[in-house]
C-alpha cells in the first residue's frame, strides 16, 4: 500500500470526524440534538437523504450485484420518484404538523402506546442490523488495503462513528453528511472513467462485452412470486421506499430540521431523485468491473472472489497511488453518514418514545442529553456484533433486503391504516398488526419458494391495512 494512499484516506477520515465534532458547541438542548434548531437550508437536508440511501451497502453492494449478476437490483432505484412525490406532497407536511420529532408519537395518539411501541421497537432492531452490515462492509476495503484485521477495522470505525455523532448531534451529521455526499459522488466518477477509460478498445469494449453477457437486463419480466423479477422489485422498491419516507424516523427527523416547509419538501424531492443517476453509475461500476476482468483476468488473482469483494479489489490493486485511498475514502463516507444517522435516529428513539413516555416530561436536558449519548453507544455497540457476524453472508445486498423486509414488521402498514382511515380503532389495528406480522414470518421463515422474501414486507403491509380497513367497515365501532 502507498503512503499517499494513506494519507488521503486518513485526512479524509479525520476531517470528518472532527467536522462532525465541531458542532458539539452549537448543540445547546436535547431538542437542539435531535432537530438542529429547524434551520437548515433544503438542499443541504437533501443531501443528508442522498447521503442515507448511499450508505456502504450501496457502494459495495450494487457493484457486487451487477458484476454477479445484472441491474435488476437498479429497478428499486426506479421506485424511488413515486415514493418521494407522495413524501413531498403528504409526509412531510403532516410530519412537520406534530409536536414531536419522533415519527411514532402519531401511532399513539391513533391507536393507543402500543401502536408507537410495536413501531419504535422494529426500528430500533432494523437500525441495529442495519448498522453492523455497514460498519461490516466499511471493515472489508480496508482489511484489503491495510492488511488490518477485520475485527479491529470494526471496533475502530464503530467507536469513530459513535464519537463524533453523540458530540454533533443531528445538525453535526446533516453537515458532514452533505460533504460526504458530494466525495461519493467524485469517487465513484473517477472510479468509473478510468475502468472504462484503460479498456484496450476503449469504452465502447465495456458495453460490448458485457451485452453479450446481458449484464444490462432488469431482470425477468415474468407475474411469479417466487424469484427476483423486474415487477417483484418494483414492488418491493415503492413499499420500502413508502416506508422509508413515511414512517422511517432517519427521514422524518430530518424533515423536522429544514427551516421551512417548502425546503422539507425540497430536500424529500432532491435527495430521492439525486439517488437515481448515481445508484446507475454504482451499478454501471459493477457492469465495467465484469468487462475489465474479462479482458484482463490474469488481474483477478482469485476468480471465484464473491461479489461485494471484487470492488474493493480492483480499489487496491488495480487504481493508480492516490486514487486507492480517495476511493475507500469515498466507500467511508458512504458508511459513515449511514451509521451516524441510524445512531443518532435511534438514540432519538429511545428517548422520545420510551424514556420521555415512561419518565415524565419534567426532565433536565442533562438528563436527556445523557440518555441520548447512552442510547448511541449501545446501538453501535449492538452493530459491531452483528458485523462479526455477517462475515459469511454471500452477497450483503440480498442479506440486507431480506433482513429489513423481516424486522420492519409491516409498519408502513399501521402507518397507512393511521393515516388514510380514521373509522380504524386500535383494536382492528392490533388484530390487523398480528395478521400482518403473522405473513411476513411465514413468507421469511417458512422456506416456502412460491413468494419471493423481498415481498414480505408487501404483503405483510397489505394485510395489516386490508385486515384493519375491513374490520371497521364490517363491524362498525362495535
Amino acid at each position: 500500500m502507498h503512503t499517499i494512499d494513506l494519507i488521503v484516506f486518513l485526512v479524509f477520515t479525520g476531517g470528518i470526524v472532527l467536522l462532525g465534532a465541531s458542532f458539539y458547541k452549537m448543540r445547546s438542548s436535547a431538542d437542539d440534538f435531535t432537530s438542529a434548531g429547524r434551520c437548515l437550508p433544503g438542499w443541504v437536508v437533501g443531501m443528508s437523504i442522498f447521503s442515507t440511501y448511499v450508505s456502504s451497502i450501496s457502494y459495495l453492494g450494487y457493484p457486487g450485484s451487477a458484476y454477479s449478476s445484472n441491474w435488476n437490483a437498479f429497478v428499486f432505484s426506479l421506485s424511488i420518484p413515486i415514493a418521494s412525490y407522495i413524501a413531498a406532497r403528504w409526509f412531510v407536511p403532516f410530519y412537520r404538523r406534530q409536536a414531536s420529532v419522533s415519527a411514532y408519537a402519531f401511532l399513539e395518539r391513533r391507536f393507543g402506546l402500543w401502536a408507537r411501541w410495536y413501531a419504535a421497537f422494529c426500528y430500533l432492531i432494523t437500525q441495529a442490523v442495519r448498522t453492523g452490515t455497514i460498519v461490516f462492509l466499511l471493515a472489508m476495503p480496508m482489511n484489503l488495503l491495510l492488511g488490518w484485521d477485520m475485527q479491529l477495522v470494526i471496533v475502530i470505525t464503530s467507536v469513530a462513528i459513535i464519537f463524533y455523532s453523540m458530540l454533533g448531534g443531528v445538525r453535526g451529521v446533516i453537515w458532514t453528511e452533505a460533504l460526504q455526499g458530494v466525495i461519493m459522488i467524485v469517487g465513484a466518477l473517477i472510479c468509473l472513467g478510468i475502468l472504462l477509460f484503460t479498456m484496450p478498445e476503449g469504452p465502447s469494449q465495456t458495453f460490448s462485452i458485457a451485452m453479450q453477457a446481458d449484464k444490462f437486463s432488469l431482470g425477468s419480466f415474468g407475474l411469479g412470486l417466487g424469484e427476483s423479477t423486474f415487477w417483484v422489485c418494483m414492488v418491493y422498491g415503492i413499499f420500502t421506499n413508502l416506508q422509508n419516507y413515511g414512517i422511517d424516523q432517519n427521514y422524518v427527523q430530518r424533515y423536522h430540521t429544514a427551516r421551512s416547509d417548502k425546503a422539507a419538501r425540497f430536500s424529500a424531492l432532491f435527495g430521492g431523485y439525486l439517488f437515481i443517476p448515481v445508484s446507475a453509475v454504482f451499478f454501471l461500476i459493477g457492469t465495467a468491473l465484469f468487462s475489465y476482468y474479462q479482458v484482463f483476468p490474469e488481474r483477478l488473482a482469485d476468480s471465484a472472489l464473491k461479489g461485494d469483494y471484487v470492488f474493493p479489489y480492483f480499489i487496491v490493486n488495480q487504481l493508480p497511488s492516490g486514487f486507492s485511498g480517495l476511493l475507500v475514502a469515498s466507500i467511508f463516507a458512504a458508511g459513515m453518514s449511514t451509521v451516524a444517522t441510524s445512531i443518532t435516529s435511534a438514540s432519538t428513539i429511545v428517548l422520545t418514545d420510551f424514556y420521555r413516555r415512561l419518565r415524565g416530561s419534567d426532565i433536565s436536558d442533562d438528563e436527556q442529553l445523557l440518555v441520548l449519548k447512552g442510547a448511541g453507544v449501545v446501538i453501535g455497540m449492538i452493530g459491531i456484533f452483528i458485523a462479526l457476524a455477517l462475515v459469511n453472508v454471500g452477497s450483503i445486498l440480498d442479506a440486507w433486503w431480506k433482513l429489513s423486509s423481516i424486522f420492519s414488521g409491516g409498519m408502513l402498514g399501521l402507518f397507512l391504516l393511521g393515516f388514510i382511515s380514521k373509522k380504524v380503532h386500535n383494536a382492528y389495528a392490533a388484530i390487523g398488526v398480528v395478521c400482518g406480522v403473522l405473513t411476513i414470518a411465514w413468507i421469511s421463515l417458512s422456506g416456502q419458494t412460491v413468494i419471493h422474501e423481498f415481498l414480505s414486507i408487501v404483503f405483510g403491509t397489505v394485510v395489516i391495512f386490508l385486515v384493519g380497513f375491513l374490520l371497521a367497515r364490517l363491524l362498525g365501532s362495535r
